[in-house]
């Protein structure tokens, strides 16, 4: 699919019978793979069709063009009327955003949210929080590497890189070095920065540090999962801001932000069993 000049691709794993679409969208520096192995377990592809998106700018969607949120929002839904099916959009950490921003419109197409860890600016913590602080520069770097890709001045090859290999050596890795933390693995720009141009990589953290909607716009059941030691973010300070939902439910998990990779069962069984009692669904 190509919208406003840039290719998005998804991966799709289609249902026999399908309700609804569970639509999948990473979080920064990520891109679909995020999502696979959760897709080839749960057991909503009995019912659900399956998409996950590299978001615009990342993966296989890599654009040099300028971006935003309301790109990914308008990619989304561009999406959801190409697959003229009902759906649910499940969302992790800027994902999660998405998500949240796409519902807030009056004209969204979705009916129900999941969110893994989502961010929110005013309780951001650790390098995130550091990283808000300097956002009007950062904007400004942006625009200054935006001007010198259209000039030419880029590199042009970057390796897809698959985030469900990664998350079987990551487990292996932590279980053998229980004195390491996933955060210093996963919020590491230098390895990020081999598969993504830097200018896209600034606009995720310029995108994920830039305020919400207020949370009681959201008129749809909400499923959150919360890591109970999240380093991104306080979470006594997300759970004041999650209980502006109207139709929200928060579960918490023993993890830190990577939930799909830390706890792949526990997150599973929370989300299948949501959706089914939610949307009930027989599976």
């Amino acid at each position: 699919m190509t919208r406003a000049g840039t290719r998005i691709v998804y991966q799709c794993l289609a249902a026999p019978q399908a309700d609804y679409a569970v639509v999948c969208l990473h979080g920064v520096a990520s891109n679909a793979t995020r999502f696979y192995e959760w897709m080839s377990q749960t057991s909503l592809r009995e019912r659900c069709t399956l998409l996950a998106l590299d978001q615009r700018g990342h993966g296989r969607s890599l654009t040099y063009r300028a971006f935003s949120r309301n790109d990914w929002c308008a990619d989304l839904n561009a999406v959801l009327v190409q697959e003229k099916i009902p759906g649910v959009i499940l969302g992790h950490s800027m994902g999660a955003q998405v998500a949240l921003e796409y519902a807030s419109n009056a004209q969204h197409a979705a009916r129900a949210l999941i969110l893994i860890d989502p961010v929110f600016p005013e309780a951001l913590s650790g390098t995130l929080k550091t990283v808000a602080r300097w956002r009007r520069p950062l904007r400004l770097f942006i625009a200054v590497l935006r001007a010198l890709h259209r000039l030419g001045i880029r590199r042009r090859n970057y390796r897809y890189r698959s985030l469900y290999q990664l998350d079987l050596t990551t487990r292996a890795y932590l279980q053998a070095n229980p004195d390491k933390a996933i955060a210093s693995l996963y919020m590491d720009p230098f390895a990020d920065l081999e598969f993504m141009p830097l200018v896209n990589y600034l606009q995720d953290l310029y995108e994920v540090t830039r305020p919400l909607i207020a949370l009681d716009n959201i008129d749809i059941p909400v499923l959150v999962l919360l890591s109970k030691g999240a380093s991104t973010s306080d979470v006594a300070h997300n759970h004041r801001i999650l209980a502006m939902l109207r139709h929200g439910e928060v579960q918490l998990i023993d993890a830190d932000h990577w939930l799909l990779t830390e706890q792949p069962v526990a997150a599973r069984a929370a989300i299948d069993a949501w959706v089914a009692r939610t949307l009930m669904l027989a599976v």
